[in-house]
């Protein structure tokens, strides 16, 4: 694919940036003692590896700004701060808005509801919110051994239901690489192939 033509990112990147890492300062990845701005910029990369413009990268810093960081106040922010185009794709990659958060089992058949219906741009963010996050997993199960699953509610159970139902509707609705890529990293885990 040819970058030539692609914009650069602007000081509106560096200030999304700035706010992410403001926004989960205080944030770990689950289980870990990992700064969640590092998952922050595993997506973006994905985003913009997947061909992303600016929009669609700073919507993938602050992908779990409303979920996590405080909800329909913080997308006002957000929209006051990057535009209603950002905005609105924050608001498409999230699954809760309210605090405390929905059941999880209720939470993520919504957001699986959700994900058939949103924009390609919004199942992007989506896409690579899940495959950085499975990716994680797999290095943590080489590290580790099937322990991992035990920071998890749900379980392994749980986690290979919800990433195989993402993955059908990314393969549904727009299969590419990174879809591939997501499948074969569910299927180590299911057949223990890590």
């Amino acid at each position: 694919m040819n970058r030539s033509n692609s914009p650069p990112l602007t000081a509106r990147f560096g200030d999304a940036l700035v706010l992410a890492n403001q926004l989960h300062a205080e944030q770990c990845r689950k289980g870990s003692r990992v700064p969640y701005v590092s998952h922050l910029l595993g997506v973006t990369a994905l985003v913009l590896e997947m061909g992303g413009n600016e929009d669609e990268a700073i919507a993938a810093l602050l992908h779990d700004a409303v979920e996590d960081q405080g909800g329909m106040e913080t997308l006002a922010m957000i929209e006051n701060q990057f535009g209603r185009t950002v905005a609105a794709l924050v608001q498409g990659c999230s699954d809760s808005t309210t605090t405390p958060k929905p059941p999880w089992e209720e939470r993520k058949q919504e957001h699986l509801e959700k994900m058939r219906q949103v924009s390609l741009t919004v199942l992007k963010i989506s896409l690579a919110d899940t495959l950085h996050n499975a990716r994680t997993i797999a290095i943590d199960l080489r590290r580790h051994g099937d322990e991992i699953w035990q920071k998890f509610n749900r379980g392994k159970s749980g986690i290979l239901w919800y990433y195989q139902s993402l993955w059908s509707i990314y393969q549904d609705r727009n299969p590419n690489a990174w879809s591939n890529e997501l499948i074969d990293i569910i299927d180590g885990w299911r057949y223990g192939k890590l």
